[in-house]
């Protein structure tokens, strides 16, 4: 594939063209040090996978990112940074992996080969792929992907989110309004203002006798259901 590194970080930049030069699968046609050049650069060159770094002066790798919907022969994208917060936002400009510096070899193999089958997918143009499919979250050193419909409940914690995948859970910077509006409709259901759960992980709803009502979870658990979605809830169950 015809990669171009972009990063405002001289070491940076020599140390991918390093692991670059060991993958049989990537040919480096050039680099940049911002998202303008980089920008001129995709023009002149047409790469097939752009390694693009977030935080540099100017147009950020997200903005280079979002300049590049609707491209015809848009590449394929791996953000390389040092920062995890930014996930969510590089999942929505539809890049391929996120990679958290310090990058190896290994793990650069791996976005490379996932960028490969993106790039040999045909276009489906499904209205479900409009809706969140999967997210980013940090795992010790690096950020791993998970699929939506794998996440059986969802806590907000502030301004971030806590992801419960079976015995396992993700923090991502994320708040619970933004998460809510990007699921598949049907799929969740908000039944707090902290707590959004997937529907089929409802074993059944009750209520104690005085009002309060909750949601019995697969896992033994149960969710207090806020009164302004009982309603929601009830009629979603109903169906």
């Amino acid at each position: 594939m015809r990669t171009l590194i972009v990063d405002d970080e001289p070491l940076a930049v020599e140390r991918m063209q390093v692991i670059c030069a060991s993958l049989d699968e990537v040919s480096v046609v050039g680099t940049a040090a911002d998202g303008s050049s980089a920008l001129r650069l995709i023009e002149a060159l047409s790469p097939d996978l752009l390694l693009l770094d977030i935080a540099m002066p100017g147009l950020s790798g997200l903005g280079l990112a979002g300049s590049l919907e609707g491209l015809a022969a848009r590449p394929a994208i791996v953000f390389c940074t040092a920062f995890d917060q930014h996930a969510v936002a590089a999942f929505e400009v539809a890049a391929c992996d996120y990679l958290l510096k310090p990058i190896t070899p290994e793990r650069l193999a791996k976005a490379v080969a996932r960028a490969r089958d993106v790039i040999r997918r045909p276009p489906s143009g499904s209205a479900k792929e409009a809706w969140l499919q999967e997210i980013w979250a940090p795992h010790r050193a690096e950020m791993i992907r998970i699929d939506v419909t794998r996440i059986e409940r969802i806590e907000a914690e502030r301004d971030y989110m806590r992801l419960f995948v079976g015995t396992r859970s993700y923090l991502v910077h994320q708040t619970i309004a933004e998460l809510e509006r990007k699921l598949v409709p049907g799929l969740f259901i908000r039944l707090h203002r902290s707590v959004i759960v997937r529907r089929d992980f409802i074993g059944g709803l009750g209520h104690d006798g005085r009002g309060a009502w909750q949601a019995s979870l697969l896992d033994q658990s149960s969710v207090r259901i806020g009164r302004t979605y009982l309603n929601a809830a009830k009629a979603l169950m109903s169906r």
